[in-house]
């Protein structure tokens, strides 16, 4: 799998859609994902990978594509979720390369998930193969934009 580095350039223009996004559908606090796992629970009980995982996973199907109304879990931008720890690695894509929030994306997605309870840090890495295709999206996701 071909990986790509991310460095956020804050200089980087930002479409009105990211600017939308910015605004309101990306979490901007820890309460945002209060139905995802909570600190207080996990002081007694602290959660397993798997459930860390679950948590994430969560997490991420509530930031949604700037472009397409389906969150990036079951578009297929996710290529991998794994948990070490506390610390959360997430693989992931975009639908072309060129697609205008390359730079900033993935900085949000990396930010959502340290929101997380029982997340305490991320790494999110934009990788480019296998390149993203329709057959990536959830049969859920394909009915909803009425592709089946």
């Amino acid at each position: 799998m071909k990986r790509v580095n991310f460095n956020p350039d804050p200089n980087a223009a930002k479409s009105t859609l990211m600017e939308q996004f910015h605004q309101g559908n990306a979490p901007q606090d820890s309460s945002a994902l209060s139905g995802i796992g909570s600190d207080a629970d996990d002081e007694l009980n602290p959660p397993s990978e798997a459930d860390l995982r679950d948590r994430v996973i969560e997490a991420l199907k509530t930031i949604y594509d700037p472009e397409i109304p389906v969150n990036i879990y079951d578009l297929g931008l996710i290529y991998r979720v794994e948990i070490k720890g506390s610390f959360a690695e997430v693989d992931m894509t975009l639908t072309t390369p060129g697609c205008p929030v390359a730079h900033s994306f993935p900085g949000l997605v990396e930010r959502s998930v340290t929101l997380v309870p029982g997340i305490d840090g991320a790494a999110v890495e934009l990788v480019w193969e296998p390149a993203w295709s329709q057959s990536n999206i959830s049969e859920a996701a394909r009915l909803e934009l009425g592709l089946i």
